[in-house]
């Protein structure tokens, strides 16, 4: 059963990809279908009855899920026709990487309440900042667009025609940020405070840890400077993709690097 929800995700978030911007009621209704196909993967993958599925091709899936969730909800608002081009083709990667990459069952037999609810708030945070590291990428070559005053189509310079204008593009980023760094401090302080609950030890300063904190440290820069010295432009752009690929390090990086190549299952 699981397989086929794989492929019809997939397959919808292809569609969904490569179909004009003129059949956008279409676009919306499959969308729709994949995202919800997209989530019978993830039950199916990460909540086997009494353990969790952990690893870093399942946080990629989950993430794309909601990234491709809030997609769906900010598009009613916006016109982020040019989001979708890079949303859609990323989702249908990161089902192929959950299916080719099934990471390894963690027992959650006497394991406290608390791991579960810190497990979620990071794929929550890691997927808020997902989406708005894609948003920075695509705001990065909207700029550069108008710069150079470039006049190309293509499948590029179509998907940034379609996008608002760069005032709305920076609301809706920061709006975002907001939020995934409220996450992210949420996920940083269970870490530190439940740390002998979550993991048996108490706080262990790995790789993992410290770019997580590099990255928490790293967005709090950017909305204090955002707030007290009006960053903007290519600073704030600077700061998001820092962020984000530090946070892509900490979690997907290292989940990568365990499994892919060391061939160890949950650390």
């Amino acid at each position: 059963m699981q397989i086929y929800f794989f492929f019809i995700a997939a397959l919808l978030y292809a569609a969904c990809a490569v179909l004009p911007s003129s059949r956008a009621r279409l676009i919306a209704g499959l969308t729709g279908v994949a995202w919800l196909a997209h989530a019978a993967t993830l039950w199916f993958d990460l909540m086997a009855p009494g353990t969790l599925r952990f690893g870093f091709s399942a946080m990629l899936s989950a993430a794309l899920w909601v990234s491709v969730g809030a997609y769906w909800i900010e598009n009613r608002n916006f016109s982020l026709d040019g989001l979708r081009r890079m949303v859609m083709p990323s989702a249908v990667l990161a089902i192929g990487l959950a299916w080719a990459f099934p990471g390894s069952q963690v027992n959650m037999e006497g394991k406290s309440a608390v791991f579960g609810w810190h497990i979620a708030v990071a794929v929550l945070a890691y997927s808020t900042l997902t989406i708005a590291a894609f948003h920075a990428v695509l705001m990065a070559l909207q700029e550069s667009r108008l710069h150079t005053r470039s006049e190309s189509r293509g499948f590029i310079g179509t998907a940034l025609d379609q996008l608002p204008a760069l005032l709305t593009m920076e609301k809706l980023l920061f709006r975002m940020i907001g939020l995934g760094f409220i996450l992210l401090s949420l996920t940083v302080l269970s870490g530190i405070v439940f740390s002998e609950q979550l993991f048996g030890k108490a706080l262990n300063w790995d790789h993992k840890s410290v770019f997580t904190m590099l990255s928490w440290l790293l967005f709090a820069a950017l909305l204090a400077g955002r707030r007290f010295r009006g960053w903007r432009g290519k600073t704030a752009l600077s700061f998001t993709l820092a962020g984000f690929a530090t946070l892509l390090l900490a979690y997907v990086g290292s989940r990568f690097v365990l499994e892919v190549v060391l061939h160890r299952g949950f650390a």
